[in-house]
């Protein structure tokens, strides 16, 4: 069996895909996999690390800041779908999976010409992207993260499986890994991260939170990007002695094993990327989102809000974010267990542990790959 992934642009449509990758090589073995994405995009970086094969199609998001730059980047659009075709002409594919993102377009598009090659697309947020709103009428099967996507959508077949997750966030779901003795698991931990390079407005929200509870006996476990680590250490360093703190800061640049500080955390402060909300619903860790301002169709606030409907989050909208804010909310909530827990079980049911399976399922058959 030949499978072509496609999806771009930022994390939330990779690793979905390297998801559903990993998956396929399980379940059958000798599956060839090709990956398409840009050569300018996260993708072209990360996906040649995991062996698989990697190839390019030359194509840009549309800039919207000006009609002659979205009239430039729409120019590249018929080039795009020419290189789509050539690839899926070459490698014949069985199956072309798109999980959004610029990249994703011409390929899945190019595919869904072709009578003997089944099409699908994967589609993390609450509201769909350009992308998988114009392809959603063409291919054969959607797949969604979000239920409230699908009013947005027009297509053949639509299933709601939910988000691949990583293996290690599964494996702390299913009690298979301990906790690391690197942090504290006696008290109450809040959790802040904004992403691989950060969130300013985040940070500077944190900055005025840590000096609030620096005579508390809580943890803190602030990542707060590679960026701004520097500027933030000297500025908590000029504000406190953190020497004469009974707060337990741990002030990190980056944790490629987050899942760490995920399994002791009580309350995350973080984004609200589909990924990011597909583990806090896993690990039944309640949060406070605040929605990056910038996402494409303001998605992350659609994806904060289709939570908050359910109380299993509380949100602050980035533009009124600062530390007086911060604190008052994450203080009601350390006075409230009660609401935690609340919050906890509502956000456990949003849970898809089988969303990977239920994908293959859709993509290949259950019984696919067995005794072979």
């Amino acid at each position: 069996m030949k499978v072509i992934l496609s999806g771009g642009g930022t994390g939330g449509h990779i690793y979905p895909a390297l998801a559903i990758a990993q998956g396929l090589e399980q379940r059958i073995p000798g599956v060839e996999i090709l990956y398409v994405g840009t050569a300018e995009g996260l993708e072209s970086s990360i996906v040649p690390k995991t062996g698989l094969r990697f190839a390019e199609v030359d194509i840009k998001g549309i800039n919207r800041s000006s009609f002659l730059r979205a009239s430039k980047d729409l120019a590249k659009f018929p080039l795009s779908i020419f290189q789509g075709w050539n690839i899926i002409r070459d490698f014949q594919p069985d199956i072309v999976v798109g999980t959004g993102g610029y990249v994703s377009f011409p390929v899945v598009l190019a595919a869904t010409f072709i009578a003997s090659c089944r099409t699908f697309i994967h589609e993390q947020n609450a509201i769909p992207g350009l992308a998988n709103r114009r392809l959603a009428t063409r291919v054969d099967c959607v797949m969604l993260n979000f239920a409230e996507a699908r009013q947005y959508l027009k297509a053949r077949s639509i299933i709601v499986p939910g988000m691949p997750v990583r293996k290690e966030i599964l494996d702390i779901y299913r009690g298979r890994i301990h906790k690391s003795a690197r942090f504290e698991s006696g008290r109450f931990t809040i959790l802040a991260f904004g992403g691989s390079r950060g969130a300013m407005s985040i940070n500077n929200a944190m900055l005025d939170l840590v000096t609030r509870y620096r005579r508390e006996n809580l943890q803190v476990i602030w990542i707060t990007g590679e960026n701004n680590y520097k500027e933030l250490q000297e500025k908590l360093d000029a504000q406190l002695d953190r020497k004469d703190m009974k707060l337990a800061l741990h002030l990190l640049p980056y944790m490629y094993n987050i899942e760490e500080a995920l399994q002791v955390a009580n309350l995350a402060i973080c984004r609200a990327g589909a990924g990011t909300l597909s583990e806090l619903a896993l690990l039944g860790l309640p949060a406070v989102l605040i929605p990056y301002p910038y996402a494409a169709d303001n998605h992350q606030e659609y994806n904060a809000r289709a939570l908050l409907n359910k109380k299993a989050v509380e949100m602050v909208i980035d533009e009124f974010l600062d530390g007086d804010t911060l604190y008052k909310k994450v203080e009601s909530l350390r006075q409230n267990p009660g609401r935690l827990r609340e919050m906890a079980v509502n956000m456990r049911t949003q849970a898809k542990p089988q969303a990977l399976d239920d994908i293959l399922d859709t993509l290949i058959g259950p019984q696919a790959g067995l005794g072979m």
